[in-house]
């Protein structure tokens, strides 16, 4: 019986180092949202108004959607460029060490996420109400 190699095919590649590069932007992604957090927790501690507070709340929301995109893309790259297309291949690679640490980190991230859009997220300012009219001088009685 012979044996041949997996092809993988470029489609697969490709994915795999696009993975491969958000996975090394990780650590940095994440000092990206740790800072962020720090931002947003400081104006909060100074008890800024909430249209200040909107902006840091969302660049917090968008930088651990990056983080925990990268996490996710260290999770593809261990598993490595066949369990792109072989489910089987992707499935016994789940199994590893180093996959469970990159899927417990992403999963991390993504609680964390979610936990700040439910409960951390200030209402974003209102836009839509018309300017502030003058009212009309009313004696005091």
């Amino acid at each position: 019986m012979i044996w041949r190699h997996y092809q993988v095919s470029g489609t697969a590649e490709a994915q795999y180092a696009a993975d491969v590069t958000l996975a090394g932007q990780f650590g940095e992604l994440l000092d990206q949202a740790r800072a962020a957090e720090r931002a947003l927790r400081q104006a909060q501690a100074e008890a800024l108004p909430l249209d200040e507070l909107y902006p840091l709340a969302k660049k917090l929301d968008s930088a651990l959607t990056d983080a925990m995109r990268a996490a996710f893309a260290a999770q593809r790259a261990e598993i490595g460029p066949r369990g792109y297309e072989d489910r089987i291949y992707r499935r016994k690679a789940m199994a590893s060490r180093a996959v469970h640490a990159w899927t417990d980190e992403a999963e991390r991230l993504l609680t964390l996420r979610e936990t700040h859009r439910l409960t951390g997220m200030p209402p974003a300012p209102r836009t839509d109400l018309p300017e502030a009219v003058a009212a009309p001088d009313v004696p005091a009685a």
